[in-house]
């Protein structure tokens, strides 16, 4: 398995403020080792799921929904890529998806094992990649990537690690010890 990060032309330079956060080349165990933690970080709380930082922002709950999401979705893309599938997919919208979903009737206790269960299945998948899979590249969201990328996109420690340092990621943090999730 090719442990070298993407490089500048395999994503959508946007995407850079995520995967240039993320330690390390071999992104399969860095998935692994994360898993733990952001396990802790979720369950620290108990069952504040409802938690928000303003009347617009989304839930705890709604984030973790979402982290699930965008990981089956990331996952979805680097698996069609991976088997040479040219069909170009669409971006999605993850405000639609918050809306759609089920987070505000499940116990954030349910949503925290769901996130679980995809990374597991996103490990497994990942692991048993060839060497020239991960370089193959396709179009999501009308955007060439590989899908070497698209496995540092499931990570959403390169999500939360960019708010750590925002202004509005450490009001987070004030206003909800522990919690660093923002919406965007």
């Amino acid at each position: 398995m090719p442990t070298e990060r993407p490089k500048p032309g395999e994503y959508n330079p946007y995407y850079d403020r995520y995967i240039s956060l993320i330690p390390g080349g071999d992104i399969v165990a860095t998935l692994a080792s994360e898993l733990p933690k952001t396990v802790a970080l979720l369950t620290s709380h108990g069952e504040e799921g409802e938690l928000r930082y303003g009347p617009d922002k989304w839930s705890v709950k709604e984030v973790v929904g979402h982290m699930s999401d965008t990981e089956r979705i990331m996952t979805y893309r680097a698996l069609r890529i991976a088997r040479n599938d040219r069909t170009p997919m669409a971006g999605f919208e993850q405000d639609d998806y918050i809306r759609g979903g089920p987070y505000a009737e499940l116990q954030l206790a349910d949503l925290v094992e769901e996130f679980k269960s995809v990374r597991a299945a996103t490990l497994t998948f990942f692991s048993n990649l060839r060497a020239e899979d991960w370089t193959r590249r396709g179009i999501a969201n009308g955007d060439e990537i590989s899908v070497r990328a698209l496995a540092y996109m499931t990570n959403p420690q390169g999500k939360v690690l960019r708010k750590r340092g925002t202004a509005r990621g450490d009001r987070v943090m004030r206003s909800a010890p522990g919690w660093c999730f923002t919406k965007n």
